[in-house]
């Protein structure tokens, strides 16, 4: 089973599916694609504590995070 966390300013949320099921995978894709369109960056773990940053759905993938771009002032 794979992993969407979504950080905000709520803290996160995470979201389950199962890469073998097409309408979950489906699912999953239209969240990665809605939420890099509002700005939020993903990332992919790569090894025991290395992530790397992704920019478009990897439907592999055991867990993605996405974090919110950062605004400074």
């Amino acid at each position: 089973m794979a992993t969407q966390i979504v950080m905000d300013h709520n803290g996160d949320s995470r979201h389950y599916f199962t890469q073998t099921d097409p309408e979950a995978l489906a699912k999953a894709e239209k969240r990665f694609k809605e939420l890099t369109a509002k700005g939020f960056t993903a990332a992919v773990r790569t090894g025991s504590g290395e992530v790397s940053k992704i920019r478009s759905f990897d439907p592999t993938a055991e867990e993605t995070l996405f974090f919110p771009r950062l605004v400074g002032g």
